[in-house]
C-alpha cells in the first residue's frame, strides 16, 4: 500500500504539483522478485557531477553504493566495513581488506585498488575536507594488505578513512580526469543511471559480499522545494523524503516524520579580545540573560534541543560524561552597546539575532544586529569585527571526532576563532584531547576540552539542530542518521 493522499492548501497544492509533475516515473526493476523500489526525493541536487572526491560523496554513501575502508559506530569508534581490521606502527597504519568483495563491474577488491582511490583522493584539488592538513600515502603490502602512512602520528587514521569522500571505487572509475562512481561501487546497490541534476537510479546488486538487500532498486530525484518534498511525502509520490522544513512538517501526519538530533550547534560566540564582551563578567551577564527554551519554541516550533554544552544529543556519549562547569559571576551590562552578527543563508538565524536581541535589552545591553549573506560577513567574524557572533556550527567533521571542531574554534591558533580566545587552560585541554587515542579516553579528554571553552564564556551554546525526516507507513528500515551517512540500507524496503 503507498500512502494515501492528503491534501494541501489550495494555493499550495498547485504549486507543489506543477514543481512534481513527472518527478517520480519509477524504474523498472529487473528480475522476477522485483517487488517496489525505493522512491527518494533528496533536498540537494549533485554539485560534481556524483564524484566521491566532493560532497556528493555523501549521497553515495546514502544509497549505499559506495564503501569506505572503515565505518563509525554510533559513538564514532572505528568499525570494520572494506577492511577487516588494522593496527598502528608509528606513523603508519596497516589494513587488511575484506575478502570475496566484487566492484559493480565484476572486478575484484584488491590492494592495488584502494591505493588508486586513496592515493587519488590525497591528491585531489580541493582535497576531500577530512585531509586538510593530513599528508597521506599509500602503499599495497600484498594483495590484500595495504600501509597508509601520515606525515606525523595520527590516532585519527581509521576514522578519516570512514569518510564518504574516502570511498574505494574500480578501476573504471578513474579514467580521465573527473571520477564516475557509475556501477563502480561495492555496495548492496549499483548506481546505473544519473540524469544530470534531475534524478539517479540504482539496482540491487546480488553479488554483494554483506547479503541480498530487500529492495529491488532504488529511485532518487532531486527536489530542491522543501515544500514539494513534503508534497511528495503526503501524496504517495516518494517514500522517503529527507530534509522536511519545519513549516511543512506540521502539515504532515506525526507518524510519517521522524526528527533526528544533527551534530549542529546554535551557538552565541563572543569576542573576548576587545569590547564589552573582553570582561569575563559581562559575557557571564549574556550567559545568564538568554532563554535557549524561548528560541526553541518560538523559532524552531519546538523541534530542537536546549543545548546543556557544546555537544548535543547526536553524540549520544557527551551528556554522560558532562559535570557541573564553574563559571564567572554576572556583572552589570549598565547600558553597554554591543553588536551581534548573523547571516541570512540559515533562515532561522536572523530570527534567533531578534530574540537574542529582545533578551540582551531586557538584561542591560543596548543591542544592534549586522545581518548579511554568510559570504559577506565571515571575514569579518574571523577578523573580530562584531561583539557577538550567532553560528549554527557542525560539531563533528567527517572523522566524527568532535575534538577538531573544539580546536577550530576556540584553540588560540585555531583556523575559526570567531571569539578571538586565547586561553591556556583551553589550549593544554584541546592538544590532550587531539593527541588522545581514540576511545573512551579521548571521549573524556573531548569533554574536559569542552568545560574548558564553557568555563570562559566565550561561547554560549543555545540549541542543536535536528532534520526531519519522512518516511511513508509503508517504508521498513529507512536510517535515521545523524551524521548523514546512511539513508536506504540493505534492510530498508517497501512493504
Amino acid at each position: 500500500m503507498r500512502v494515501p493522499a492528503r491534501f494541501l492548501p489550495f494555493p499550495a497544492a498547485l504549486a507543489a504539483s506543477a514543481l512534481l509533475t513527472g518527478c517520480f516515473a519509477t524504474t523498472e526493476a529487473t528480475g522476477t522478485d522485483a517487488g517496489e523500489r525505493v522512491r527518494v526525493a533528496m533536498m540537494q541536487p549533485p554539485r560534481s557531477g556524483l564524484s566521491p572526491l566532493s560532497d556528493d560523496a555523501f549521497k553515495l554513501s546514502r544509497w549505499s553504493t559506495a564503501e569506505t575502508l572503515v565505518k563509525l559506530d554510533a559513538d564514532g569508534d572505528a568499525r570494520p566495513a572494506l577492511a577487516t581490521e588494522w593496527k598502528q606502527s608509528g606513523r603508519s597504519w596497516t589494513f587488511t581488506l575484506r575478502e570475496g568483495v566484487t566492484f559493480h563491474d565484476g572486478t575484484e577488491l584488491t590492494a592495488e585498488a584502494v591505493v588508486r582511490s586513496l592515493t587519488r583522493a590525497a591528491g585531489a584539488s580541493p582535497k576531500p575536507r577530512i585531509l586538510d592538513g593530513v599528508e597521506l600515502a599509500v602503499e599495497a603490502v600484498d594483495a590484500a594488505t595495504v600501509t597508509v602512512t601520515t606525515a606525523e602520528e595520527d590516532p585519527l587514521v581509521p576514522q578519516r578513512l570512514s569518510s564518504p569522500q574516502l570511498s574505494i571505487l574500480a578501476a573504471k572509475a578513474y579514467r580521465g580526469k573527473t571520477v564516475n562512481p557509475v556501477g563502480a561501487g561495492t555496495g548492496p546497490f549499483e548506481l546505473t543511471r544519473v540524469n544530470g541534476t534531475s534524478s539517479a537510479a540504482l539496482d540491487r546488486y546480488d553479488d554483494y559480499w554483506g547479503g541480498t538487500a530487500k529492495a529491488p532498486g532504488i529511485d532518487v530525484t532531486f527536489v530542491p522545494d522543501g515544500t514539494a518534498r513534503a508534497a511528495a511525502l503526503r501524496s504517495g509520490e516518494a517514500d522517503i523524503v529527507e530534509a522536511v522544513p519545519v513549516s511543512q512538517a506540521a502539515l504532515l501526519d506525526e507518524d510519517l516524520i521522524t526528527e533526528v538530533p544533527m551534530p549542529r550547534t546554535n551557538t552565541l560566540y563572543l569576542n573576548t579580545e576587545k569590547g564589552a564582551f573582553e570582561d569575563p563578567a559581562l559575557r557571564a551577564a549574556a550567559r545568564e540573560a538568554i532563554d535557549a527554551e524561548s528560541i526553541v519554541k518560538g523559532v524552531y516550533e519546538g523541534r530542537a534541543d536546549v543545548a546543556e554544552g557544546l555537544l548535543g544529543p547526536a553524540l549520544p556519549w557527551a551528556s554522560g560524561l558532562r559535570e557541573p562547569v564553574r563559571r564567572a559571576k554576572a556583572g552589570d551590562p549598565d547600558g553597554r552597546t554591543i553588536t551581534i552578527g548573523t547571516f541570512t543563508d540559515r533562515a532561522e538565524l536572523p530570527e534567533v539575532a531578534a530574540a537574542l536581541q529582545q533578551q540582551l535589552q531586557k538584561a542591560g545591553f543596548r543591542v544592534k544586529l549586522e545581518v548579511r549573506e554568510y559570504a559577506n560577513i565571515e571575514s569579518d567574524a574571523l577578523a573580530g569585527a562584531f561583539d557577538a557572533f550567532i553560528l549554527s556550527r557542525a560539531t563533528v567533521l567527517d572523522s566524527g571526532d568532535p575534538a577538531a571542531y573544539l580546536y577550530s574554534d576556540f584553540a588560540s591558533d585555531g583556523s575559526f576563532n570567531i571569539s578571538q580566545l586565547a586561553d591556556p587552560a583551553v589550549d593544554k585541554a584541546l592538544h590532550k584531547a587531539g593527541a588522545t587515542p581514540t576511545g573512551d579516553a579521548r571521549r573524556q579528554a573531548v569533554i574536559d576540552a569542552e568545560a574548558a571553552v564553557l568555563a570562559t564564556d566565550a561561547a554560549v551554546p543555545m540549541l542543536h539542530e535536528r532534520v526531519i525526516q519522512g518516511d511513508a507507513a509503508d517504508v521498513v528500515g529507512a536510517a535515521h542518521d545523524p551524521r548523514e551517512r546512511e539513508l536506504v540500507t540493505l534492510d530498508t524496503h517497501v512493504k
